[in-house]
C-alpha cells in the first residue's frame, strides 16, 4: 500500500509538472509558427490549463475504467466549487465581477444541464460526447468573437501595437528557439501520458485493496488532486486582491471539465452508469452550481462572503463524509 501511495503521489506531481511544460511547449512553438496569440490563448492555455483531467480520463477510458474518468469530471466541479471557492472565501471574501455575472455564470448553468441531459438515461454513449464537444465548439467561437472585438478596439486605440487581446497569460511565457520549443513538447507530452499511466495504476489498486469502487476514488482522491493547482491559483489570486481570477478560474474549469473532460469517456468508453452518479454526484454539482448562482443573483450583494464560503466548504465535507460512510 505504501508503494502504491508513492506511485498515486509521484503520478500526481509528475502529471502537474508536465502539463506546465506541455503549454510552454506548445506556446512557443505556435509562437515560432507566428500563429496568432488569440489563438493560442484559446487552444493551448485554455485546454492545456485542464491537460490533467483530461489526461487521466483518456487514460482511464482506454483502460476500461470509464467510471474513474466520469467521477474525475464531476468530482472536480464538486471540489472546485465546495472546496476551492469555499477556502478562498473564508480568507478572502470574493465579490462577482459585471462579466462573470453576465456571461460566465449564465454559460456554466448552460454546460451543466448539458450534462445532466447525457447523464439522465443513465448512459453515456458517442451522441451524448458529442453533444459536449458542439458545445465546447461552441464556447470556443463565443470566446473568439470576444478576444476579436477586444483585439479591434485596443488596435483602433493604440495602432500599430501587438496585443495579446485579453491574454496576460502569454507574458509568462518564457522565449525559446524553435527545437527547444518542440523537444519540450514532445517530452512533456510524453510525460504526460506516462504520469497519467501510473496514477490510473494505482487509483485502480488502491480501490482493489480497499474494496471500493474506481468511481470512489475519482470522485474523491483523484478529484482533488486536479483541483490543487486550481486552489492555489484562486487562494493566490485572492490573496494579491484579483478576486476576478479566483472566480473565472473556477467558472473556466468547471466549463472545461463538463465539455471536454466528461465527453471523453462517452467516445471514447461508452457505457452504462450506476444511478449514483447521477441522482447523487450529479445531483450535488447542480445544487452547488444553483448556490453559486443565488449567491451572485439572489438577495444582497453579489459577492461569496465568509458565511458563503463557510456553506459550500461544509457541503463539501458533508458530501464527503457521506462518500465515506456509503450514503
Amino acid at each position: 500500500m505504501l508503494l502504491l501511495s508513492f506511485a498515486l503521489l509521484a503520478g500526481f506531481l509528475i502529471l502537474f509538472k508536465s502539463a506546465d511544460f506541455f503549454v510552454i511547449g506548445a506556446v512557443t512553438t505556435a509562437r515560432n509558427y507566428r500563429i496568432s496569440p488569440m489563438i493560442i490563448g484559446l487552444t493551448v492555455v485554455a485546454l492545456g490549463t485542464s491537460a490533467p483531467e483530461i489526461f487521466v480520463s483518456v487514460t482511464s477510458s482506454l483502460q476500461g475504467e470509464p467510471e474513474l474518468a466520469i467521477g474525475n469530471a464531476i468530482g472536480s466541479n464538486i471540489a472546485n466549487i465546495g472546496m476551492v471557492l469555499g477556502i478562498t472565501a473564508l480568507m478572502v471574501p470574493l465579490p462577482f465581477a459585471p462579466e462573470t455575472l453576465k456571461k460566465d455564470l449564465p454559460i456554466m448553468f448552460l454546460v451543466t444541464l448539458c450534462a445532466g441531459v447525457t447523464l439522465i438515461d443513465l448512459h453515456l454513449g458517442v451522441w451524448d460526447g458529442l453533444l459536449l464537444l458542439v458545445c465546447l465548439l461552441a464556447f470556443l467561437y463565443q470566446i473568439a468573437q470576444e478576444h476579436l472585438g477586444q483585439r479591434k478596439a485596443a488596435l483602433d486605440t493604440r495602432p500599430g501595437e501587438e496585443q495579446h487581446a485579453g491574454v496576460p497569460e502569454l507574458d509568462l511565457i518564457p522565449e525559446m528557439s524553435q527545437q527547444k520549443a518542440i523537444l519540450t513538447l514532445i517530452l512533456s507530452l510524453v510525460f504526460l501520458l506516462l504520469s497519467a499511466e501510473l496514477l490510473v495504476w494505482a487509483v485502480v489498486e488502491i480501490a482493489k485493496k480497499m474494496g471500493v469502487s474506481e468511481l470512489m476514488i475519482g470522485l474523491t482522491v483523484v478529484a482533488v488532486g486536479t483541483s490543487l493547482p486550481e486552489l492555489v491559483v484562486s487562494v493566490t489570486s485572492a490573496l494579491k486582491g484579483q478576486t476576478d481570477i479566483a472566480i473565472g478560474n473556477i467558472v473556466g474549469s468547471n466549463i472545461f471539465n463538463v465539455l471536454a473532460v466528461l465527453a471523453i469517456p462517452c467516445i471514447l468508453a461508452p457505457s452504462e452508469i450506476a444511478g449514483d452518479i447521477l441522482w447523487r454526484d450529479y445531483g450535488l454539482m447542480f445544487v452547488l452550481t444553483l448556490l453559486l448562482g443565488l449567491f451572485a443573483y439572489g438577495v444582497g450583494q453579489a459577492k461569496i462572503s465568509r458565511v458563503k464560503g463557510a456553506i459550500l466548504l461544509l457541503t463539501w465535507l458533508i458530501y464527503l463524509g457521506g462518500l465515506y460512510h456509503g450514503f
